[in-house]
């Protein structure tokens, strides 16, 4: 079976077609790659298994598809430029034996863009979670043992990966070694940026404080895996192994006959510091603790790299760590007081930072005589308090909750600009505010950090003009125009 490559098409064709039999277009990417089964997909685009008939072995291989259903200029060209990222990342990493290698990357005849790699054949650890069950103290440090001197390699060559999570990493069936994939949010980091502000990238669950502040380094990927193995170890959220009233993780008391050594979980209590300075600052000071070796010699280089040695390039030193949400600037384009706001949110107090959150927007559209919002002060609402108010929700919850962790997820369910029914019930399913094919009502929902991902803020979306139900497509669209 062949699919079609085409956005607007992707039907099935028999084998040996050259051409789609619904659409005509070609099925052969570069008249080489023959794509057989879709593994996933988002809003912005396809990846296929696929077929490289260009070699006699025909070895599968992966195309990824750059097609995205979101609007928005800004949306759209960032996402490219993030593509294109991966693309040049992978053709600079991709020479190490635990990181897929690349292929081709090209703009095809349709001004589509592709990306092809290579194909790993086996379980990602959140699939092996879900087989075998939760990971016991030696399978995780077996599995420090092989993921970190990966993460040296590509540290070393300047680069932060910024989304590192159970589903990108690759346990490969042929010698079941992991292999790190996804370099689509990763970044590279020079002297000259390091201490630059950038794009918030990442999954919530396991993004360091300082990367959600747009201050990705070396030491977030180590907390990023960090929040991976106590997660592994317990198969419960990450949102649910900290506890926010006592700003703490509290991992152990969820391991269930699975008894983790004290050396070991110093060392995860360590990576998942939230004080980037109190944080392991490199792969190698981790791989030393498991050892005990020498930092020189914990890093062994794989017996048949696919990569020349080359001399060790330094490991980029740690920037300061971001200012901590007491410190936190609260900016507003209008004189409004968010320290209420931020009192409430640091004590755990969810419903009444709900409704603060609901005031404080009505102040700042300048519209507590009208108890509502319309959509042009949403198109006016300044970046400035908006980026305060998405700050202080997703430092205070863990990045948990927080418009742009909803946005990530409206986005992901193919939300554009304008109103859509079924988004906006698939939206409502996936955050927890339907139950039963009906919407709650706001006393229903779950005021705790148990609650689902992307919770809140949701009393001030009910304050917008409601068109619609869930996720309002005018706020999502100012999300982007201000970056956040």
């Amino acid at each position: 079976m062949s699919l079609c490559l085409n956005p607007n098409c992707s039907s099935a064709n028999p084998d040996g077609n050259k051409f789609c039999e619904k659409c005509r277009s070609k099925l052969f990417l570069q008249e080489r790659y023959q794509a057989i089964k879709l593994i996933g997909q988002g809003g912005f685009g396809r990846t296929f298994k696929a077929i490289d008939y260009s070699k006699p072995s025909r070895p599968y291989c992966v195309i990824k598809l750059f097609f995205p259903s979101v609007q928005g200029t800004d949306t759209i060209e960032k996402a490219s430029e993030l593509f294109e990222k991966e693309a040049i990342q992978l053709e600079k990493l991709g020479k190490h034996p635990q990181i897929p290698e690349l292929f081709a990357y090209l703009n095809h005849d349709d001004d589509r863009q592709y990306l092809v790699q290579e194909y790993i054949e086996g379980q990602n650890l959140e699939q092996e979670l879900r087989s075998q069950g939760v990971f016991n103290e030696a399978k995780i440090k077996a599995l420090l043992t092989d993921i970190l001197p990966v993460l040296d390699f590509i540290h070393s060559q300047g680069v932060v990966h910024r989304d590192i999570k159970p589903e990108n990493i690759i346990r490969r069936n042929s010698d079941k070694k992991a292999v790190l994939v996804d370099f689509g949010a990763s970044r590279v980091v020079t002297p000259l940026n390091r201490s630059v502000t950038g794009t918030v990238i990442g999954s919530a669950e396991y993004v360091a404080p300082e990367q959600a502040n747009g201050k990705a380094n070396n030491p977030s990927d180590l907390y990023s895996l960090g929040v991976t193995c106590i997660y592994l170890l317990t198969q419960i959220s990450p949102f649910d192994l900290f506890d926010t009233s006592d700003h703490e993780w509290i991992w152990r008391q969820f391991l269930v006959n699975n008894n983790v050594r004290d050396d070991l979980g110093r060392i995860l209590d360590k990576m998942i510091e939230f004080g980037t300075r109190k944080r392991y600052q490199s792969a190698r000071e981790i791989l030393q603790d498991l050892t005990g070796q020498s930092p020189a010699t914990s890093i062994q280089t794989p017996a048949t790299p696919r990569y020349s040695p080359t001399p060790a390039t330094p490991v980029i030193q740690t920037p300061p760590p971001p200012k901590v949400a007491a410190n936190i600037v609260l900016k507003s384009a209008r004189g409004v007081n968010y320290s209420k706001l931020q009192q409430l949110l640091g004590a755990g107090n969810w419903k009444e930072a709900d409704e603060e959150t609901g005031k404080v927007m009505l102040q700042v559209a300048r519209r507590e005589r009208e108890r509502f919002l319309g959509i042009d002060d949403i198109h006016d609402f300044p970046c400035e308090d908006l980026r305060t108010i998405n700050q202080l929700w997703l430092h205070y919850s863990n990045g948990k909750f927080g418009f742009s962790v909803q946005k990530e997820i409206y986005e992901s369910l193919g939300g554009t600009r304008k109103y859509g029914q079924q988004v906006s019930e698939n939206f409502g399913d996936r955050v927890g505010w339907r139950k039963g094919g009906k919407w709650l009502e706001y006393t229903e929902l779950t005021f705790n950090i148990v609650a689902p991902k992307a919770h809140f803020p949701f009393y001030s979306l009910s304050l917008v003009v409601r068109l619609y139900f869930g996720f309002s497509p005018t706020l999502a669209q100012r999300l982007v125009t201000c970056r956040i």
